[in-house]
């Protein structure tokens, strides 16, 4: 580790599988945090062997082939513990007798029956920051329901109000419930714990749900209903599609997006396109006249001659992009959400930067995504494990590093 970091006196386990998790422990390892992930000693975190792929069977490097797990994994170390042998759960406890935080994705209880829940950690290190996150949290009806993203976007609203009124709910692209839900709530969350863990010298636990965490979104809509008792239906908010100047709207060679909801910015779009008559119009709802008329307007003129019109007359008008042209843009180069490093035996490899842009200790890439177990020694003797002692848990299966050779069982139950 670089040492620079904004984080870099932290040292996080991260027990998770697959995005939620891994998004959270990304965010604080590109900040300079020592994160760890702690795999079993199979196939270790199924989105190691999720396609597509990186290369090939033959050339890329064991337990680092999927592209997935490229993205979610740089700047980590990996150990391999069997949970379910004594030696693996001791050395997890030492571990963890030395780590500030650790992240886990089980159902609620699964640590506790394995004999290193939330109570056990504790004991070993009293000023730890324990986040569990979860679909629907660690008590409530849906404790121990499984889900997934839209699972947990049906039940708190926000997909029965995605769409127009006509149409059937709608999917993002982006998993809000797994990120913003899940993920970034348990950065904020483990982030304020820490800084009072550091105060008092106790730690606790950080309860994430990602159906609470992504129910908090419908923050406007929800303080609507609770304070008028009107029930919001989908296509009639005025951020989802209502008004006639904050939609979508299709252009001669794709799609742009009309942003101008400040009577400004509307005013500025209807002087521009000589048609004053629709100022008035500016909420009026799809489907009217003023709509029809509006849709008409846009499918005269290309992406790229809307961009240039809002170059000149500022309202909110900009192209809706495919993520290639998205990678690829100049902003984008700007603001470094593209950047590169080199991974063992794959070369150079292009991913997404680093959202959080600080200004005296940036975060940045100082450690390639790393082969399953690759550090399973090198942390063992950190922690304080004689030599000997590793030697007994690789023996026993306790403990796990590289494997010579491994087939991908991928998402086997």
């Amino acid at each position: 580790m670089s040492g620079q970091g904004a984080l870099s006196d932290v040292r996080v386990l991260d027990l998770t599988r697959l995005l939620p998790g891994g998004f959270c422990t990304l965010l604080l390892a590109d900040l300079g945090a020592d994160v760890i992930k702690v795999e079993d000693t199979g196939a270790g975190d199924y989105v190691r062997w999720a396609p597509p792929f990186y290369g090939d069977d033959e050339h890329t490097p064991l337990g680092t082939r999927s592209a997935l797990y490229l993205s979610l994994n740089r700047n980590k170390r990996s150990v391999r513990l069997d949970l379910k042998n004594d030696g693996g759960r001791e050395a997890l406890l030492k571990l963890a007798a030395g780590a500030d935080v650790l992240v886990e994705s089980f159902r609620p209880g699964v640590l506790d029956r394995l004999g290193v829940g939330y109570v056990r950690l504790a004991q070993a290190n009293p000023a730890l920051v324990y986040c569990p996150i979860t679909g629907y949290g660690q008590d409530g009806p849906n404790r121990d329901r499984a889900g997934h993203d839209q699972n947990y976007l049906g039940l708190n609203g926000i997909l029965g109000l995605t769409g127009d009124a006509d149409g059937p709910p709608v999917q993002a692209a982006g998993q809000i419930a797994d990120l913003g839900g899940g993920a970034l709530m348990a950065a904020v969350g483990i982030l304020a714990a820490l800084t009072e863990a550091r105060r008092s010298g106790r730690g606790q636990m950080v309860d994430i749900s990602m159906t609470d965490g992504s129910l908090s979104w419908l923050a406007m809509v929800a303080g609507q209903y609770l304070c008028d008792g009107v029930v919001p239906k989908r296509g009639e908010l005025p951020l989802a599609g209502r008004i006639i100047c904050y939609r979508p709207y299709e252009a001669r060679d794709g799609w742009v997006s009309c942003g101008a909801l400040e009577q400004k910015f509307w005013a500025a779009w209807c002087k521009g396109v000589a048609r004053e008559d629709l100022i008035a119009h500016q909420f009026d709802a799809p489907g009217s006249d003023a709509h029809r008329e509006v849709q008409e307007i846009f499918k005269g003129r290309t992406r790229e001659e809307w961009k240039a019109f809002n170059d000149e007359h500022d309202c909110c008008i900009e192209p809706i992009l495919e993520v290639d042209e998205v990678l690829e843009s100049d902003q984008v180069a700007a603001r470094q959400m593209v950047v590169s490093y080199e991974q063992p035996e794959l070369g150079e490899v292009r991913q997404l930067g680093v959202p959080v842009k600080l200004s005296r200790t940036p975060g940045g890439v100082h450690r390639p995504a790393p082969a399953l177990g690759e550090h399973t020694a090198e942390v063992l003797g950190e922690a304080g494990v004689a030599e000997r002692e590793i030697a007994a848990l690789f023996e026993s299966g306790a403990a796990k590093g590289p494997d010579a050779a491994q087939k991908a069982e991928a998402f086997r139950a």
